[in-house]
């Protein structure tokens, strides 16, 4: 019985699809379409950032390294190149060196001091506090969003020598000093100040952390016969890296450029003593020497950007 095959005449297959090269233009031309769309969408943003955050920031750079001044404001382009004579000039002078001291003792006792307590209060929510647990949340985290002016006020007032600070330690037998005017205890003050005001937000953080660590693991570690204090270190701290990582970082920030605490409560005083290096930078703005104060404050920067650089290789995971 004869067959008959029936051949499909060359290119049939493809018949109807445009070739090769029209499909790739076609794709190109379409993710060009897609990438312009994005930018029209994007442009309010970039046109905002680069007008008021972008540019100041290069100016303020480029300013460091001119002398100008109030002066040179009606004639900036006559501004002289000094090249690093500003930044030879902030540490040349003793009040910002001053200032960085005080910078570096504040966060060095503001930082541990809030991250342990931060960390045991969202222990203690997390395992031991069940009831109540929202009011706890919302009660620490208060005087996060509370006015400066409103604690300052009310510290203002915990802090006098008859305050209610010296009033507790008098119980006990002991004689407060006068905080906010002691060359002393002033720093001391802000410091505690400024851990009360941080303390909710780190806490926050962490009892997210806290959450996110699988319970099947600390169980087991349990059945293996891991005391608490075991499985905290052994486990859980090592899986919360991260997130103290996070917490640490963004209150290293805060704590290097502390402002509001000395100019609400000792306007930097007494004698230079709670002078921190935002509020130099600030007076110096104020001075009119804007050179100098745009020096300070990338000496601020490099500050933080190391500071955070060394929280990253210290915490960073190890996975």
């Amino acid at each position: 019985m004869a067959t008959t095959t029936n051949v499909m005449p060359a290119g049939t297959k493809n018949a109807g699809r445009p070739p090769a090269r029209a499909r790739v233009r076609a794709g190109q031309s379409r993710r060009r379409r897609n990438a312009l769309t994005a930018w029209l969408f994007a442009l309010p943003f970039v046109l905002i950032f680069g007008v008021f955050m972008l540019g100041p920031l290069v100016s303020s750079f480029l300013m460091s390294f001119t002398d100008f001044t109030s002066r040179d404001i009606e004639n900036p382009f006559a501004v002289g190149f000094v090249g690093l004579e500003q930044y030879a000039a902030l540490f040349r002078n003793p009040q910002f060196l001053h200032s960085v001291l005080n910078t570096a003792y504040f966060v060095a006792a503001g930082i541990p001091l809030t991250t342990v307590l931060a960390l045991a209060l969202a222990v203690a929510l997390n395992n031991g506090i069940s009831r109540f647990r929202t009011a706890f949340r919302v009660g620490f985290y208060t005087p996060v969003v509370t006015s400066i002016v409103a604690v300052a006020v009310v510290w203002r007032f915990i802090l006098q020598p008859d305050g209610l600070l010296n009033v507790i330690l008098g119980w006990m037998g002991i004689a407060g000093p006068d905080w906010l005017n002691s060359t002393t205890w002033s720093m001391p003050a802000l410091i505690m100040l400024a851990v009360w005001r941080n303390l909710g937000t780190l806490m926050i953080i962490f009892l997210a952390g806290l959450q996110a660590v699988p319970g099947d693991i600390l169980e087991a570690a349990e059945v293996d016969g891991a005391n608490a204090w075991q499985r905290f270190t052994r486990i859980t701290l090592p899986m919360l890296r991260p997130t103290l990582l996070l917490g640490t970082v963004l209150l290293s920030v805060g704590f290097l450029q502390f402002f509001e605490e000395p100019f609400v409560m000792t306007k930097g005083g007494p004698l230079d003593s709670t002078l921190s290096v935002s509020y130099f930078t600030y007076n110096q703005f104020g001075f009119g020497k804007y050179g100098l104060a745009s020096a300070a404050s990338y000496v601020l920067f490099v500050a933080i950007a190391l500071l955070s650089l060394l929280q990253f290789r210290a915490l960073r995971s190890k996975d």
